[in-house]
C-alpha cells in the first residue's frame, strides 16, 4: 500500500511571460497544460522515488481524467480506489513572470464528496496497511476528521500538506493528531496570526518551537522559498536547511515535491532534519524545469530504505 495520499487533482494551465510581466498589458509568452493539484503532486513525486504509494482522489468522468489516472499508473501510483465523477478535478490558472514566479491565479475546486465515500467503504481496509498516510488539510472537515480517526483506530503516522491556508486555519484542532504539518513562511504567519515576512530562518525557527508547545502541535516544517526550511517539534528541537542552489525556471510544484521528500523521509525512520534535507533535494530537481514534478530517483539515492 505505501504512504497513502489523500487530496485533490486539477488541471492546471500555466503561461509564462518571455519579457518581463506588464500586469495590465498584453504579454507574449507560451501556454501549458499539465496535471496538477497539491495531493496529486505529491503522490507522483513519492512515486518517482519509487516508494509506490496509493491515491485517493476524483477525476471528472471523461477523457481528460481518463489521461490523469493513466498517468499515475505509468509512475506506479496504486489508482484502484479513485473515483471517476462529474467535477472530479478543479482547474488552476497561473501567470508567470519571466523569472519564473506566479504573479497572478485563479482556481476552481472540485467536489470532495467522493472522497468522502470512498473512505466510508474502503477505509479500514485501505488504512489497514498503509505505511503512512498524507492529506491535504484544507479538505473538507469530515474529510479530515475521519482521516484521523481512523489513523488513530490503525495507528498510523499522519502528515499534513496545505494548498489553501484561509481553509485550513479552520481545521487547527485536528492538527495535534497530525505528526507532522508542512507549509510556507507565508501561510505559516496565517496559521499563527502573525507577520513571518521579514523574520531570518534561525528567529523563525526559535519561534516556531515556542509555538508548537504552546499549540501542542508535535511538529512543523515552513518553506521559505530560496532561504531555504525551518523545522521544529513541540519537544523543543529546531533547526534550519539551505535551500539549493540552481537555476529557477519555474517554482510551481517545489513545495508538493518537498511534501513528498520530508514525508517519505518521516515514514521510512529518517530524522526530521534529514527528511527536510531530502525534500530540499526533490524541491531543487523540480524548479530546474517546467514540470511540476520530480525527475526519477531510487530512495537509496536519498539515504531512504523502504
Amino acid at each position: 500500500m505505501g504512504i497513502v495520499v489523500i487530496g485533490d487533482v486539477f488541471i492546471d494551465i500555466k503561461g509564462y511571460a518571455l519579457s518581463p510581466y506588464i500586469p495590465q498589458g498584453r504579454n507574449a509568452g507560451t501556454v501549458i497544460q499539465i496535471h496538477g493539484g497539491v495531493a496529486r503532486n505529491v503522490a507522483e513525486n513519492i512515486a518517482n522515488i519509487e516508494l509506490k504509494p496509493t491515491f485517493i482522489s476524483a477525476v471528472d468522468n471523461n477523457a481528460m481524467g481518463d489521461d490523469v489516472i493513466e498517468k499515475l499508473k505509468r509512475h506506479k501510483v496504486e489508482t484502484k480506489y479513485m473515483k471517476k465523477v462529474e467535477n472530479g478535478m478543479g482547474t488552476w490558472l497561473a501567470v508567470f513572470d519571466h523569472e519564473g514566479d506566479v504573479v497572478a491565479s485563479i482556481s476552481k475546486r472540485p467536489d470532495h464528496k467522493p472522497i468522502e465515500q470512498i473512505l466510508d467503504e474502503y477505509g479500514d481496509e485501505i488504512f489497514k496497511d498503509a505505511d503512512s498516510i498524507a492529506i491535504e488539510i484544507d479538505t473538507d472537515k469530515e474529510i479530515v476528521k475521519k482521516v484521523v480517526e481512523l489513523c488513530e483506530k490503525h495507528q498510523k503516522k499522519l502528515y499534513g500538506v496545505v494548498s489553501n491556508m484561509s481553509i485550513a486555519v479552520e481545521r487547527r484542532d485536528f492538527l495535534q493528531k497530525f505528526d507532522c504539518f508542512i507549509c510556507n513562511q507565508l501561510e505559516a504567519g496565517m496559521f499563527f496570526a502573525d507577520d513571518f515576512s521579514e523574520t531570518a530562518p534561525k528567529e523563525l525557527a526559535e519561534i516556531l518551537a515556542k509555538k508548537l508547545q504552546l499549540a501542542q502541535i508535535p511538529s512543523m516544517v515552513v518553506t521559505m522559498g530560496g532561504a531555504g526550511s525551518v523545522y521544529a517539534d513541540m519537544k523543543g528541537k529546531k533547526g534550519f536547511c539551505p535551500a539549493k542552489k540552481v537555476q529557477v525556471k519555474d517554482t510551481t510544484g517545489a513545495g508538493d515535491a518537498f511534501c513528498a521528500g520530508v514525508s517519505s523521509g518521516l515514514t521510512y525512520g529518517k530524522t526530521l532534519a534529514e527528511s527536510v534535507e531530502i525534500g530540499t533535494r526533490l524541491a531543487a530537481s523540480v524548479i530546474t524545469s517546467s514540470e511540476n514534478v520530480c525527475p526519477r530517483f531510487l530512495p537509496g539515492e536519498l539515504g531512504i530504505e523502504a
